[in-house]
Order: structure tokens, then C-alpha cells, then sequence
């Protein structure tokens, strides 16, 4: 989810919200309102996708095949991962709303069920260091092991003591395999701990990267290696890593403008998306408050003796890539990438071209996303609608949903033809 030192605490509605935090709807197969259903006659082609542009669609009409998984009331959603067997797990963070239901659960049967326990996921007495405080990123290793992002920051208090942590969960016994708490210098008072990845390729029990995007203005990479637990901030300075000043985004027909010197009036933030290619061996990253895409060789990431300027010299410019939040890689190394400015979600191909995957006016704030071995799942949490945004008034509409769409589009045919 993005990040923003405006985002404060919830108003008087929200907290009556909160009250419904653990109902669910989940949906099987298509709802009404998604897939094919979506699609305006002219705007269907050939195998199922969307012809966009001066011979189709001129980017108004709701585009691809998608369904509504959940919606959610309460506590908007953020990160997400499904397993090989289709369990479904979301985080549901604090920072913004300090809500009172699960801020990690899994999907059962039409409820958030507090995971792996309702005594480290709901609110308690409990020490921050032997809770989750506000789960954000989540991710699955290559052994299938659920790691999430615990940023620690709950609405309107400061970071506590061993609140920002990585956390490491076995998915069929719910079992806490790995901790680690997220220390100074690695960690900053303004911190917002976003995302991660992890990489078993590098370190004895493998290396594991985050985006901190920042709750102020001191964005960086992460760098931990699991077995040590040792912790380092790097490029912390680089462009690469930073929110630009003077960014602007259309969001919902609103252009607004990042000045670092001002409240901002919509989600902004420095390193934020992150993924993995393939086969570990590079990490591609970009600041939310940025059109860039960069990427690095983890060999030199995971590697605690390489120095700040070989590892910026080694950063490599990969190009523009939208108003970006969460990103996601599937098999084939093609990258996913939120686009909360046309309320989409964009294909990058290896070849450095994009394919529009959907597009609705409920994609907002596209933000958390995960790839399968077949459809590519996404929260959608309306972040920019929030209070601290929209001079105290909280626009948000529940639902939030849950979608997912294929990641190769539907075969199309016609009886017609031979």
C-alpha cells in the first residue's frame, strides 16, 4: 500500500466501519459485473482481449476479463498471496485506520480468519515484538513459505520498539519459522517498511529485500540476511529509490502535484513496488511517487562487502512503467505492475513493451498483487480516497474488493468456422 505521513487516523463513519471488519463476501466465479460482461461489443477481440486505441476502445470502457474474488467491509485490504492448494491470505494494515480486526487473515467460507492466530493477529496486551502490529507486503518463497512485512505503525502513535519486524510462517501448520526484527541504522523513526521479496539463492537461509517507501521523506532498500539477521539501508541517496518532486498523476480526474515542502493531497511515497525475476538473479523496484523502473543484480544486493557506489553505478534505468504501486512477475519473467492513475493493471513483456491486462473504474488504488501459475490476483483499497487526503472527509466506498483475472486470455470461438 502507499505510504504518506498524511495518513492519519480514522474519522467517526470509519470507526462504525470497523465495526463490520470481519465480514466477508466471496464470491464464486464470475460476479455480474466483471469478465466478458464488462466488455462493450466493439471492445472484444480476438482470444478474449481488448483492442485499445483509434480502432477500438479509446481507453473509457472497462477492459479484460476479471473476477471479484471478495469484498471486504471494515478494514481496507493490502497485500495477498494464494498457495499452490488456492488459500487465499491478506493483510489488512493499521497504519492509516488502527482497526480492531485481523491484520493478517486467511479467506474461509465468507470470514477473515485471524492467521495464523487470533493472539498474534488482533489487537492484545502483547508486547510489539510478539504481535503483528500492521502487516503490509506479503510474498511466498520458492518452498512455498509465507513471509510477510510487518511496518508496525499504528495510526496516529509513533514506531515502537521491536513493532517493524519480517515475519516467516509455515502455511499448513500456521508455524513462526523465521523473526526478525527490523533494527536502527537499517531502521528510521519515519520508516514505512512496504514490501519484499525473497531470494534463497543468496546466504545460507536466503536474503530478503524491502522497500522502505517512507512515512517522511528517507526512502531506501533493505537488505537482511535471514541466517544472521544482519541488516543493512542502501541507497538511501539514489534517485532510484526517491519520490521525484513535482510528480504528477491524475487520480480519479484530479491532477494532483508531489511538493515534498507540502501536505501531500494523494498517496506518495519513495521505493515501493518490488519483485523478483524468475530465477532470483535480479530485482526490479520502483519509488510510488515516480514513472521509472529500476532493476538490480541480487548477487551484488545480497553481498554485504559491495560498496553504496557499486551499487548504484550497477542500478539500471528500466524504463517508464506508470503510476506504479505493487508489482508482480510470473514464470516468464513478464512483470505486473498497479496503475492507479487509469484504474488498470499494465503487462510488462521481457521485451520492454506493455499489454493492458484490465481496466475498470473500480480498479482504485490498485495495490497489493500476486501472480500464480494462472491468474494474477490484486487489492484494491481506495487509498486515495482517505480522510488525510480529502480534507477530513473519508470518500472511501466498501466494498473493497479482491480480484483476480487470467494470466493468459480466454480462447475464443466461433462455430461458424472451420
Amino acid at each position: 500500500m502507499p505510504s504518506s505521513s498524511a495518513m492519519g487516523g480514522a474519522n467517526t463513519h470509519q470507526r462504525v466501519r470497523d465495526g463490520l471488519s470481519r465480514r466477508i463476501t466471496l464470491l464464486a466465479g464470475l460476479c455480474a459485473g466483471s469478465a466478458a460482461a464488462c466488455l462493450s461489443p466493439h471492445a472484444r477481440a480476438a482470444g478474449g482481449m481488448l483492442t485499445t486505441g483509434p480502432n477500438g476502445d479509446q481507453g473509457y470502457e472497462p477492459a479484460g476479463a476479471f473476477e471479484i474474488v471478495a469484498d471486504f467491509y471494515g478494514p481496507g485490504p493490502s497485500g495477498v498471496v494464494v498457495t499452490e492448494s488456492g488459500r487465499i491470505f491478506v493483510g489488512f494494515p493499521r497504519h492509516a485506520v488502527n482497526h480492531k480486526g485481523a491484520t493478517l487473515g486467511e479467506l474461509v467460507q465468507g470470514r477473515v480468519v485471524p492467521w495464523p492466530s487470533v493472539a498474534l493477529s488482533l489487537p492484545s496486551g502483547a508486547e510489539p515484538a510478539d504481535r503483528l502490529m500492521s502487516v503490509h507486503g506479503m510474498t511466498l518463497d520458492s518452498q512455498g513459505r509465507l513471509w510477510a512485512i510487518d511496518d508496525g505503525k499504528l495510526a496516529g502513535q509513533p514506531l515502537s520498539p521491536g513493532a517493524a519486524k519480517i515475519m516467516c510462517f509455515d502455511t499448513g501448520s500456521g508455524r513462526l519459522l523465521h523473526k526478525i526484527i527490523l533494527k536502527s541504522p537499517a531502521l528510521l523513526p519515519d520508516s514505512h517498511m512496504n514490501d519484499l521479496r525473497v531470494d534463497l539463492t543468496h546466504g545460507s537461509q536466503g536474503t530478503v529485500f524491502v522497500t522502505d517507501s517512507s512515512f517522511g521523506h528517507s526512502p531506501a532498500l533493505v537488505v537482511v540476511d535471514v541466517a544472521s539477521g544482519q541488516q543493512r539501508r542502501v541507497l538511501a541517496h539514489h534517485p532510484s529509490t526517491q519520490a521525484e518532486a513535482g510528480f504528477m498523476a491524475v487520480v480519479e480526474g484530479v491532477p494532483l502535484v508531489y511538493n515534498p515542502d507540502q501536505k501531500p493531497r494523494f498517496v506518495v511515497g519513495g521505493a515501493d513496488g518490488i519483485t523478483l525475476s524468475p530465477e532470483s538473479d535480479r530485482l526490479y523496484y520502483a519509488p510510488l511517487t515516480s514513472r521509472k523502473l529500476y532493476s538490480l543484480p541480487t548477487a551484488l544486493l545480497a553481498n554485504p562487502t559491495v560498496t553504496e557506489a557499486d551499487l548504484g553505478a550497477a542500478v539500471r534505468d528500466e524504463g517508464e512503467k506508470g503510476t506504479a504501486d505493487g508489482l508482480a512477475t510470473d514464470s516468464k519473467g513478464r512483470i505486473y505492475t498497479t496503475n492507479f492513475e487509469h484504474d488498470c493493471i499494465l503487462r510488462r513483456n521481457v521485451d520492454g513493451t506493455f499489454d493492458l491486462m484490465v481496466h475498470d473504474p473500480r480498479i482504485l488504488s490498485p495495490d497489493g498483487i500476486f501472480c500464480t501459475a494462472t491468474h494474477v490476483y490484486c487489492t484494491l483499497g481506495q487509498w486515495n480516497r482517505l480522510a488525510s487526503f480529502n480534507g477530513g472527509q473519508d470518500k472511501r466506498r466498501p466494498p473493497y474488493h479482491l480480484i483476480r483475472f487470467p494470466i493468459e486470455g480466454v480462447a475464443a470461438y466461433n462455430a461458424e468456422q472451420g
